[in-house]
């Protein structure tokens, strides 16, 4: 998932597209931001190191506008999964990223709101990651601090800092 833009993508876009891994590029099918940001993140490790590809990934896009005149290239809420943990980063160049929460543990949500009858059929492990909160329920949406990133993952979730790595 990727909210957000890269501001003078279309003249990075080459300088970016030849950091692609050749053998990932064959899988290069759009023409979004979105698609290229994720190829350069695989590029960069994203399969080992989720935090650290996404830092690299982010630190090439804010090198590279840069040097083609842009001040603030990257815009963006960023979420990857590998099926049991969720990675999800907001980080923006001017510092003044779109919004983005995830939801507390269901157990606690449980306990503030016994009366919500399909809290009863999720997993306990069960988070959302969202742009806005769903409806008006306290206690269940955690908003993202500007520049960090976050795990939700079995057990107990993480918040770090977030910051572009130079490449």
């Amino acid at each position: 998932m990727h909210n957000g833009a890269i501001t003078g993508f279309h003249d990075m876009r080459r300088d970016l597209m030849l950091t692609v891994d050749p053998a990932l590029f064959p899988s290069l099918e759009g023409t979004t931001d979105s698609e290229v940001m994720f190829h350069v993140a695989l590029t960069f490790g994203l399969d080992g190191d989720p935090p650290g590809a996404v830092a690299r990934m982010a630190g090439l896009v804010e090198r590279l506008g840069h040097e083609h005149g842009v001040p603030q290239p990257l815009q963006m809420t960023v979420a990857v999964t590998d099926g049991e943990r969720v990675w999800f980063f907001r980080y923006s160049s001017g510092g003044n990223s779109r919004s983005l929460y995830y939801s507390s543990r269901v157990d606690d949500v449980r306990a503030l709101h016994p009366d919500l009858a399909f809290l009863r059929h999720i997993s306990e492990e069960t988070r959302l990651v969202v742009s806005e909160p769903l409806g008006d329920l306290p206690g269940v949406w955690n908003a993202v601090p500007e520049s960090s990133y976050g795990v939700v993952q079995p057990g107990r979730d993480l918040m770090r800092h977030f910051e572009p790595e130079p490449v």
